[in-house]
């Protein structure tokens, strides 16, 4: 027996195996400053804890329904309407094991052996996988700095055919934190609709902007799919814990496919952010938010006097997309060269898409300002010394 074929066209998450080294040399006894994984830096909010403590010495730990507790579900609902405006009834919620398995459940229920999916290229690495593992095509539209690194209209009628069945983009996206605005996502999705396909729109680093809210797939119809995230803002990444707004009639067919694939999310997870939304908790995290702002405004300038270019600005979540083609005509290698003789752990464009990979790098700043300085002070002693 051999693995099924799609398993060929998973590549390696190349971050992951970076951090492996990064975690080897720290083990070995190097002061390793990671720029490299995208998981905020700061502990869980204390108020989260707090609850998932109480709710486990309450003994609660049972299975919950496959779409998440009510409850958990009506606060997300009151939560769109609050920071929003938008109203999203609790009975189109379903809480998922992380932006993966929303991600997963959305594209179990639309993805047709064949279809072909628009993603922007450079994205999200596991995006193309996921639409792969159930037998899509995933077609990367490449993207640059002249659009802000976002799909536009001409782009997806460009690659749009008999064959597609939909696009699935992010706003703030990863690896570049940029974002589309609410008129630019009410083009795109009224483009898909017209030509009968379906968008799913990746939100898990909304509330983690600098200038500004990101606005909402969901006002611009309530035909999309919007995957949500409690790693990213409200700092859970551990706790595994996401959900998925979906199209009214898609609610049943999403339902199967959680009782089926999961069973239900994590009950402690899910007890746990019934405490995200409360007003102490939303402090705790514009304060958070504050000081990533302060970071971003540190770093950018600093890698630019390094000589890295900064085509569109990082206005979300908390990467640098930076080009590095003045500095090295390969970035793995650049990256490779900041790891194991700086002591920076930073991620090479490989893992991101086919559209000009060796140029780019992603540096997160999910560490403290002093090691972002730090950080500057090594890459700058590389550089010189090379």
């Amino acid at each position: 027996m051999r693995p099924a074929s799609r398993v060929a066209d998973i590549a390696p998450f190349h971050v992951m195996e970076l951090l492996t080294r990064a975690k080897a040399l720290e083990a070995a006894g190097r002061d390793i400053i990671h720029m490299e994984v995208g998981e905020p830096d700061f502990p869980t909010p204390q108020p989260i804890v707090d609850a998932a403590q109480r709710a486990i010495a309450g003994g609660r730990m049972f299975y919950t329904p496959a779409l998440g507790l009510p409850e958990l579900r009506e606060a997300i609902s009151r939560f769109y309407a609050e920071r929003y405006g938008v109203a999203v009834p609790a009975s189109r919620i379903a809480v998922t094991a992380g932006a993966s398995g929303a991600l997963t459940l959305a594209l179990a229920c639309l993805v047709e052996p064949g279809s072909e999916w628009l993603l922007t290229d450079p994205g999200y690495p596991c995006n193309r996988h996921f639409v792969r593992a159930f037998e899509g095509v995933p077609v990367g539209i490449p993207v640059g700095a002249a659009a802000n690194f976002q799909p536009t209209v001409g782009d997806l009628a460009r690659h749009w055919n008999e064959r597609t069945a939909g696009a699935l983009f992010a706003s703030p996206a990863n690896p570049t934190g940029t974002m589309l605005s609410a008129a630019e996502i009410a083009m795109l999705a009224e483009f898909v609709r017209e030509r009968g396909g379906q968008l799913i729109v990746d939100e898990i680093y909304h509330g983690l902007t600098y200038d500004g809210d990101a606005p909402t797939a969901l006002a611009a119809g309530d035909d999309i799919f919007v995957v949500q995230s409690f790693s990213k803002y409200f700092q859970m990444t551990g706790w595994r814990l996401g959900w998925l707004v979906v199209p009214e009639r898609y609610v049943r067919d999403v339902e199967k496919l959680a009782q089926n694939l999961f069973i239900s999310p994590s009950t402690p997870a899910q007890y746990a952010a019934l405490a995200a939304f409360a007003p102490e908790t939303l402090a705790i995290l514009e304060a958070r938010r504050a000081e990533f702002r302060r970071r971003r405004d540190f770093l950018v300038p600093a890698l630019a006097g390094l000589g890295f270019r900064l085509p569109a600005p990082s206005q979300g979540a908390f990467y640098i997309y930076a080009d590095c083609s003045a500095l090295s005509d390969d970035s793995e290698v650049l990256a490779g060269r900041l790891l194991e003789e700086a002591g920076i752990a930073a991620t090479p464009g490989l893992d991101f898409g086919a559209n000009a990979p060796a140029r780019h790098m992603r540096f997160a700043y999910t560490t403290g300002i002093e090691r972002l300085a730090e950080a500057v002070q090594r890459i700058e002693r590389l550089l010189s010394a090379t």
